[in-house]
């Protein structure tokens, strides 16, 4: 319990902290929505504050639908987390923190596997948790923080 509390923690204060100390506030929203709009989810894809992006969670919905194989299904979250990472000008390697809710941490090596694949740099802080169920019975929700990289 200790662990999973510090866990969260850290979590916290690494989105938070692109906000508190940003300076100017400059946000762009990708694939933002509005609270004038009831027939929409309630949230956006991602917030870019400043160089800091805040990626929401994300399924691994295939046409509506989670996959068969868990395989698919973390390559189909991915390339979701991708696609708004990619949206607002950064690539997978700009990821500082990667967060993902597992419904059965017996997924664990199907999602690693996947996931490395991603990656052609250092690997983002991240955090494995076991959630119990998660919404359309999927397996994984993966949510995401990235800093832009100054150029190589």
């Amino acid at each position: 319990m200790k662990a999973r509390n510090a866990i969260a923690i850290a979590a916290l204060g690494i989105i938070f902290s692109g906000c508190l100390f940003a300076g100017e506030d400059e946000r762009a929203y990708i694939h933002g929505r509005s609270a004038s709009d009831e027939n929409v989810p309630p949230f956006s894809g991602a917030v870019l504050a400043n160089n800091t992006l805040y990626v929401s969670g994300s399924l691994g919905l295939v046409d509506g639908k989670i996959p068969e194989d868990p395989a698919d299904e973390a390559r189909a979250v991915m390339n979701a987390i991708k696609a708004e990472v990619e949206a607002a000008g950064m690539t997978m390697d700009d990821l500082v923190f990667v967060q993902i809710f597992c419904s059965d941490v017996a997924h664990y090596g199907a999602f690693n596997a996947v996931y490395r694949t991603y990656f052609t740099k250092e690997y983002p802080a991240r955090a494995f948790l076991g959630s119990g169920a998660l919404l359309f019975n999927a397996r994984f929700e993966v949510l995401a923080t990235a800093v832009r990289r100054e150029a190589d």
